[in-house]
């Protein structure tokens, strides 16, 4: 979608098949984050309620997406800057709140981890295969599709986290998970925010180029 019949142009979102997609993707993450909260908080899980602040982390996302498309590009790239300074101030909580839970020496609750964990693993599984056409084009755009695989991935190690929970007896797979999780976010964010400032240098350069001319 991105280089469509050779041109360099990325996919900015205007597609009324897109917007669509995104509708259900949201409606799909919001239903989730409410779920996975609740039973992290049932299950003491911090790889759960990391996990469940990504879906939320989603859900903002692709409503400020929705809201921008067809917007200049100063719009789109302030969004998508936007929505990067947010993954790295929840990879922060997450990293901080982790460490803290270093000392707490409860023990989450495997089973409900692992039912929850594959619940979620299903739902972003479905938006991934929805935004599938979609994964490539401009920050905006691309902050949507790496915020869905960031899900996809953090169900996987939610799993991996209660199969070593049970495994152990101890909570430490889950926090290792959620430091991960930390780490993804981060990882992330600064890609995004990388992207839409090479974006507005672009821009900048090429309304220059025009006022010359």
């Amino acid at each position: 979608m991105a280089n469509c019949c050779g041109s360099d142009a990325k996919f900015d979102g205007v597609s009324d098949d897109y917007k669509r997609r995104l509708w259900i993707v949201i409606a799909i993450n919001a239903v989730m984050f409410a779920v996975e909260m609740i039973a992290g908080q049932y299950a003491q899980s911090q790889a759960l309620q990391a996990d469940a602040l990504d879906f939320l982390g989603d859900t903002l996302t692709y409503a400020i997406s929705l809201a921008v498309i067809g917007a200049s590009i100063r719009i789109r790239t302030n969004a998508a800057l936007a929505k990067g300074i947010s993954l790295l101030l929840m990879g922060g909580w997450v990293f901080g709140s982790t460490v803290y839970r270093v000392f707490y020496t409860g023990v989450p609750e495997a089973g409900v981890m692992g039912v929850i964990g594959l619940m979620a693993l299903m739902a972003n599984l479905a938006s991934v295969l929805i935004l599938m056409a979609y994964k490539d084009g401009d920050s905006n755009v691309r902050s949507v599709w790496l915020c869905s695989r960031n899900d996809a991935i953090g169900n996987i190690a939610v799993m991996v986290a209660a199969l070593g929970v049970w495994g152990t007896t101890t909570g430490w797979p889950d926090l290792i998970v959620a430091a991960i999780m930390a780490g993804l976010f981060l990882s992330s964010s600064i890609q995004i925010i990388r992207q839409a400032l090479h974006e507005r240098r672009e821009e900048a350069v090429h309304s220059t180029s025009e006022e010359s001319a």
